[in-house]
């Protein structure tokens, strides 16, 4: 079997001949320690993103099959983004950067994770006509039709699993106002809220609809046989718990759920996947009754977070890729064992695919995560 023919058996609850070892990227500080090291060349890890050739390349040595979070992407929010600039300096070297989405971070000097979030762009309806929704409407540039259609071309041959990335529905927007913001605004002003959700979604959707009908069209099959799955990133929740009431979730964010699922499963994708950092079982129903049938990464954090419980709770209607604990590969071979251990009764439930629950952290050791892999493929051989 294939790659793509394992995960999708998996993820279908069929038969397979073995478990693919999967990752899901790299810290930038890894690879850097990784050069220092003489792990790998500067060249070897320069623009590797995920996927790509020198992903690929990069797992392979580790003895991993390959990155789950490869998918196809398209420009489906804000068109143009944001340019990015330093609006102020300070003495002790720090930086307020605009980015992309048209949040202000605090940058720090050798500080590593993700900057502090010190002020944003979208705050009321003034700002959000101004600055965003001019942002969000169809623009042909938002896709590469050549890469589409030799992407579609290319389909019956490969052997590697590919996603369609779908987009955010809601974790985006909390990006552009910040937790507080976007909590703030649905008491302040209810129709703006429901507004930007919605436009939001709507050219998503088109993005999506776009690109399938290329794909299908240079291929002559259906997209299900295109892309092995659909995904969306979220990162919505934290340890305790999500960053919107689950209450409002359902009612606001679920029905447009829906409306991808629809598209997806009318086109013979029917494994549809969702990025979501933190501790987000209350949202798993609003996920679940909408389509989202796939979990990922679970992370195992300070919380425990585990796909074993929403396994036995929701059957056969739910997936998982992720929840190893990506730690142990910071420490020893004892600790490896330990984890794969832990993992094997999980694995025995079914449509479930251990992944570390995040990218590599930066004191990952080169000799443990290849002994994680080599342990991996004998155990789950």
């Amino acid at each position: 079997m294939t790659n793509r023919e394992r995960l999708r058996a998996l993820l279908h609850y069929e038969d397979y001949d073995r478990l693919p070892a999967v990752h899901f990227g790299w810290w930038g500080e890894l690879l850097d320690k990784w050069v220092q090291e003489g792990r790998v060349t500067k060249d070897e890890v320069t623009d590797c993103w995920d996927g790509g050739e020198k992903d690929r390349a990069l797992g392979q040595r580790l003895g991993f099959d390959f990155n789950y979070y490869t998918t196809f992407h398209s420009r489906s929010l804000l068109f143009p983004t944001f340019e990015s600039k330093v609006v102020k300096e300070l003495e002790d070297g720090s930086k307020h950067i605009l980015g992309g989405d048209g949040a202000i971070t605090l940058w720090r000097p050798n500080a590593t994770g993700i900057p502090a979030e010190i002020g944003h762009t979208l705050v009321d309806r003034e700002s959000w006509e101004k600055h965003y929704l001019p942002k969000l409407q169809w623009d042909n540039r938002r896709i590469n039709e050549e890469s589409i259609v030799k992407t579609a071309r290319e389909a019956a041959a490969r052997k590697e699993p590919l996603g369609i990335q779908l987009g955010s529905l809601f974790g985006e927007i909390r990006n552009w106002m910040g937790v507080e913001g976007i909590s703030y605004l649905l008491a302040d002003d209810e129709d703006l809220y429901d507004e930007i959700i919605k436009v939001s979604a709507d050219i998503q959707l088109e993005t999506a609809k776009r690109v399938i009908a290329i794909a299908e069209k240079a291929a002559g099959v259906q997209a299900g046989r295109i892309f092995d799955f659909a995904h969306y990133w979220e990162d919505i929740a934290f340890r305790s718990g999500p960053l919107v009431s689950p209450s409002t979730f359902y009612e606001k964010v679920g029905p447009h759920y829906r409306r991808f699922s629809d598209l997806c499963n009318s086109h013979g994708i029917d494994i549809i996947s969702l990025d979501c950092d933190g501790d987000p079982e209350t949202l798993i129903p609003t996920w679940l009754e909408n389509g989202v049938n796939t979990m990922f990464p679970i992370e195992v954090g300070a919380w425990d977070g585990s796909f074993e419980p929403w396994r036995k709770k929701y059957g056969k209607a739910l997936r998982g890729v992720g929840g190893m604990n990506k730690h142990v590969l910071t420490r020893d071979r004892a600790a490896v064992d330990k984890e794969l251990e832990r993992l094997k009764p999980i694995v025995e439930l079914g449509g479930y695919l251990p992944c570390p629950d995040h990218r590599l952290p930066p004191d990952t050791i080169w000799e443990t995560a290849c002994y994680y892999c080599e342990q991996f493929h004998k155990i789950f051989a």
